[in-house]
């Protein structure tokens, strides 16, 4: 089995346009040596006061790669996505380098799909996912809201109506909507793991766990 990586691991980031800058600074925001590669002077210019370590590089190019240290990493984040050829050449050039963990950001469809077969580990959508969140937001109730692959959701939401003042088995979410309450947070007070006994109020935020289609019949509940 595989050794899993050091979470503070180094990571090679790949392009600082708006996806490739906002990894950049929440990987160090978490602690993370960062070399960022970026073949725009300007930009560099930009981030060099910014980012701890900023490389102004081809990384098409797998010699520039060479010259950075590039095969040095154990994870890259590739955000170039706007040149389809160039995304496509430096994932084949991280590949070719051995590079364990390959995120890749994607803007359609089949560049995604070209970018999995030739070896990106992780595609990112991130316009497309953006999309999706916000959709599932403008509703109003519901406040936060991740979705995984297998069309499983986490959301943080306003408890509807008919939940107010019952405890969480009184309220019998499971049953009635197929949703489960992982955990509520009151005014004040901090986030606490939901159990049968936790009564819901008004002023409550929940975090509900369920299947897509069943977490929004649920919030739509008036």
């Amino acid at each position: 089995m595989a050794e899993r990586p050091a979470h503070n691991a180094p990571v090679l980031v790949i392009g600082l346009g708006r996806f490739g800058a906002s990894t950049a600074l929440q990987l160090l925001r978490q602690n993370k040596e960062v070399l960022a590669v970026e073949r725009s002077a300007a930009t560099v210019q930009k981030w060099s006061g910014v980012l701890t370590h900023v490389v102004e590089a081809d990384a098409s190019d797998i010699d520039a790669l060479r010259q950075v240290g590039a095969e040095d990493f154990g994870a890259a984040v590739v955000g170039v996505g706007t040149s389809i050829e160039s995304s496509v050449l430096i994932v084949a050039n991280l590949v070719d380098l051995g590079i364990e963990r390959i995120w890749a950001k994607a803007i359609t469809p089949a560049h995604g799909k070209i970018l999995s077969r030739i070896g990106a580990h992780h595609v990112i959508y991130p316009e497309a996912d953006a999309g999706r969140r916000a959709a599932h937001l403008v509703s109003g109730r519901l406040l936060d809201y991740i979705e995984f692959d297998d069309d499983f959701a986490i959301v943080k939401m306003y408890p509807p109506k008919e939940t107010h003042g019952f405890t969480i088995e009184e309220a019998n979410l499971r049953d009635r909507y197929g949703v489960t309450i992982v955990g509520v947070k009151s005014p004040g007070e901090d986030f606490t793991y939901a159990t049968a006994q936790t009564k819901i109020t008004s002023r409550d935020v929940l975090i509900v766990s369920g299947q897509v289609d069943l977490i929004e019949r649920f919030a739509a509940r008036p």
